[in-house]
């Protein structure tokens, strides 16, 4: 019996787009309830700080740079892959801190967790986002371990397995873009 494999998608991409599915379906039920929140009134206005907006540049480039090391990896360029993959992971923790300072700037103008609900809203809506940050990190240092420990040899499973960290780490990208264009135009 011969099994058509080309139409088939592995097992592992199922299980992360079922996964990012279901983180999809939890951001859009926060951002309903923040909008329905709004509508009851009291909602107090600020204005997002500089550093998110930087954040959001950073996190844009890491994905670029994460998309070229996995080129250079499947074009066998180890050197590249290797440099742009730790220049990714940099980006990616860059994209906590200024989150992490981002964070401390609304607090410092008084928007906090006690406060007003559009505070609230804010750092939750931005901090899960950012766990969900930490957990593409993470793979990128589990990337990065291989990359630095493994002999190099472009092979189908350490494509598929490099493949996976991209469409994550492409997942919170466009979901923080998401995040942040919302929460710019629902003031």
């Amino acid at each position: 019996m011969l099994i058509n494999k080309r139409n088939r998608i592995h097992p592992h991409k199922f299980a992360l787009w079922a996964a990012m599915a279901s983180i999809t379906m939890m951001f859009v039920a926060f951002t309903s309830a923040y909008i329905v929140k709004q509508a009851a009134g009291n909602w107090l206005e600020f204005s997002m700080p500089t550093l998110f907006y930087v954040s959001t540049l950073v996190i844009l480039c890491s994905s670029v740079t994460l998309h070229m090391s996995f080129n250079k990896f499947k074009s066998g360029d180890e050197r590249l892959y290797k440099a742009l993959l730790i220049v990714s992971l940099v980006l990616g923790l860059a994209f906590v801190v200024l989150q992490y300072y981002g964070w401390a700037e609304l607090y410092k103008r008084g928007v906090d967790l006690k406060g007003n609900v559009s505070g609230s809203f804010f750092y939750l809506l931005s901090g899960i986002h950012a766990l969900h940050v930490l957990g593409g990190i993470a793979a990128m240092i589990v990337a990065s371990l291989h990359a630095f420990t493994l002999k190099f040899r472009v092979t189908e499973y350490r494509i598929n397995r490099f493949d996976l960290v991209i469409n994550y780490w492409h997942f919170v990208d466009f979901l923080w873009v998401y995040l942040f264009i919302f929460l710019l135009i629902s003031k």
